[in-house]
């Protein structure tokens, strides 16, 4: 599936934000952990010189809910686009650490958030808070069709645009990047 979406940093508090999606239809909160697993024998699975990744293995607890995660990121001319995702849930997740242990991948990173979820046509709304990092939205829309990707990101930013959110620019980095340079994570 294509997960096309856009991540900006939101300069607001989360009471002044959610006052602004009341047209929106409220789907939910969560905690969320994402583990970020690399393999050491193995680059594509590792972040790179400027700790960015292309490729990710995810284990995800949503709310006590576990998923396997893998994604692919799609670039033209070094700005991504959008990424390739595979997901499934697990249903024993000891087992599913067990393998990783066993394949040799090893624990990158852990992202711990709060993400509240809305719904507004196409668009699934993202307001996350960050452990350590911030306040985020992310405006996505997902299709298994051949469209337009460059199309889909500039309606997404002209919705984001009309929101009337103090918000920064797209971020080119996702959160596993923003945590790597934030604790200076290298792997050789």
């Amino acid at each position: 599936m294509k997960e096309i979406e856009i991540l900006v940093r939101v300069n607001e508090n989360l009471d002044e934000i959610k006052d602004k999606f009341k047209e929106f239809e409220y789907l939910g909160v969560s905690r969320v952990i994402d583990e970020y697993y690399y393999d050491p024998k193995r680059d594509n699975l590792k972040p790179n010189n400027k700790g960015e990744i292309n490729e990710c293995l995810r284990i995800r607890n949503s709310s006590g809910k576990y998923y396997i995660t893998y994604k692919d990121d799609v670039f033209e001319n070094d700005k991504w686009l959008y990424s390739n995702e595979y997901e499934s849930l697990i249903d024993d997740i000891d087992a599913i650490r067990e393998i990783f242990k066993h394949l040799g991948f090893k624990k990158l990173l852990e992202i711990d958030n709060t993400k509240e979820k809305y719904k507004y046509n196409d668009y699934e709304i993202v307001l996350e808070n960050v452990k350590d990092l911030g306040i985020f939205m992310e405006v996505e829309y997902c299709t298994d069709l051949d469209v337009s990707v460059k199309d889909i990101k500039m309606d997404i930013q002209k919705f984001i645009d009309n929101m009337g959110l103090d918000v920064s620019e797209e971020l080119n980095m996702g959160k596993p990047e923003m945590m790597i340079k934030l604790k200076n994570i290298v792997i050789d």
